[in-house]
């Protein structure tokens, strides 16, 4: 009698436990630490502007830039000072301008006080470069790779990808832009001087608490879902303001966060155009009135401000849910957040209008595929696999060989259409072209090229490239605390 008691204490404490579990992933309730509008504790600034890398190489087809991670402080609440993490400065790095076809040489210091690693989201680079996990920089060492630039204009990034140790670097400050010209996106009559009517905005929360803490704490909910915060940064400011131009803007959009999807919009309901995703320019520009980006994600958008009053101010909003389905999204369980706002100025931003064709695209042909792969993404939690396996740096689960172009299945199965989470698949070393959804084309802003799409529960998308540089690269989920749990693979290029 007394054996049997004790067994069924046991199941019904593991019955509360999962029922506890269950309440905390998918509700959508903040915790404390996440609660409240910390927007109220600052006094609006103008937009970081991040600096513009300086190129050490004279030669026009070469470049060189140095960059350190380090250290720092930065005072995100008025009169605190946090702990951070930049590239040559506080918290974020420079921005770094490349040209199709120049030949591009980084020296990467390690001063932090752990392993760190470079990798360039989004590039088209051989495996030995790429800057994944087995590229680990020790403190105090120099990583020194070397690169040509063989894909066309776009906006990339880059961020550390140490193995278990992303989430919380990428969280503390380390993450920076890289753009790519090239001769169509020089010729086209669109924003493109820096800082005055070209601009960067790297989106990410944070949770901290009104004394300034944002330490890097996950706790159960976060490495379920991803880390979700109550403070929303833009260049690593808290509620800014950008002073813009009459005239067309060119904004260019990353989701930095570690797991949140946003739903960007304008709070006077105005459309905008887009006119690249992650791989560059769309053959023309789609108008738009929201845009769902996810973590990793790029968009780049143009925002007329001409019919608007010297003075007149509107926000850049985000509308979606805190509910780990984010597919559920809706008018009832959003939230609206504003995180930045634009004050228009007298003067002109010398674009008045917008181009009918930006860049062509030629598809690839599904039939030129010599292999078709499938990977299964399931589970959340403490249990998050691709094709039932977890990341092993030691093992190699794809090989592909140089130059075949492939279709990449990719299927969302973690409970079905009716429940789980969504999650951002990311290929490394590669820009891909989104064949379809769930058998469906895909929208007219992923028909051009992409590193990271978002798949939602029971949902399949199929996926085609062209494998050109050797080496060991990733893929895997961009929900930062995801990767760190291993929801990640390893395929090589020989």
């Amino acid at each position: 009698m007394k054996k049997r008691y004790i067994y069924l204490s046991i199941i019904a404490i593991v019955l509360a436990s999962v029922f506890l579990l269950i309440k905390y992933v998918f509700s959508d309730d903040e915790s404390s630490a996440e609660s409240g509008d910390l927007s109220e504790l600052v006094e609006s600034k103008p937009l970081p502007i991040p600096p513009l890398l300086e190129d050490l190489d004279p030669d026009p087809n070469k470049s060189e830039f140095h960059l350190t991670a380090q250290q720092g402080t930065s005072e995100i609440l008025d009169g605190v000072e946090s702990e951070t993490l930049g590239y040559n400065g506080n918290i974020l790095g420079p921005v770094i301008r490349v040209h199709e076809g120049e030949k591009v040489k980084v020296k990467m210091k390690n001063n932090l006080e752990e392993a760190t690693t470079l990798h360039w989201h989004g590039l088209r680079v051989d495996g030995e470069n790429d800057g994944g996990p087995h590229s680990g920089i020790m403190p105090g060492e120099t990583w020194e790779p070397e690169f040509t630039i063989e894909q066309p204009a776009a906006t990339l990034w880059y961020h550390p990808h140490m193995m278990e140790k992303t989430a919380k670097q990428v969280y503390e400050g380390l993450a920076g832009l890289f753009y790519i010209e090239d001769e169509v996106s020089e010729s086209l009559a669109i924003p493109k001087e820096y800082g005055v009517n070209d601009f960067p905005l790297v989106i990410q929360d944070r949770k901290m608490d009104a004394s300034g803490n944002m330490e890097y704490s996950p706790n159960m909910t976060d490495m379920m879902r991803g880390l979700y915060g109550n403070a929303f940064l833009v260049n690593g400011a808290i509620s800014p303001y950008l002073e813009v131009p009459k005239g067309m803007v060119r904004l260019r959009i990353l989701n930095g966060s570690n797991g949140r999807t946003y739903n960007f919009s304008l709070d006077n309901s105005q459309k905008f155009y887009q006119i690249a995703s992650d791989g560059g320019f769309s053959e023309q520009p789609i108008e738009m009135a929201t845009i769902r980006l996810s973590p990793a994600e790029r968009a780049e958008i143009l925002v007329d401000f001409s019919q608007l009053e010297t003075g007149e101010k509107i926000s850049l909003i985000n509308t979606a849910s805190n509910l780990v389905d984010s597919a559920s999204d809706s008018d009832d369980d959003a939230e609206i957040k504003e995180l930045m706002e634009f004050v228009v100025t007298d003067k002109e931003s010398g674009v008045n209008e917008i181009p009918k064709q930006l860049t062509e695209i030629e598809p690839i042909d599904p039939s030129s595929a010599v292999k078709t792969r499938k990977f299964i993404m399931e589970g959340m939690g403490t249990s998050l696999t691709i094709n039932d396996k977890t990341m092993d740096m030691s093992r190699i689960d794809e090989e592909v060989d140089l130059n075949a172009t492939e279709i990449w299945e990719v299927s969302n199965q973690g409970a079905g259409k009716n429940g789980g989470m969504a999650h951002p698949f990311h290929i490394h070393g590669v820009q891909f072209q989104v064949l379809d959804r769930d058998g469906n084309p895909p929208p007219a802003n992923e028909s051009g090229w992409k590193d990271t799409v978002l798949l939602q529960p029971g949902e399949t998308i199929r996926l085609i490239t062209t494998f050109k540089n050797k080496g060991v690269f990733m893929y895997h989920c961009h929900i930062l605390e995801h990767e760190d749990a291993g929801m990640m693979g390893q395929y090589e290029v020989q």
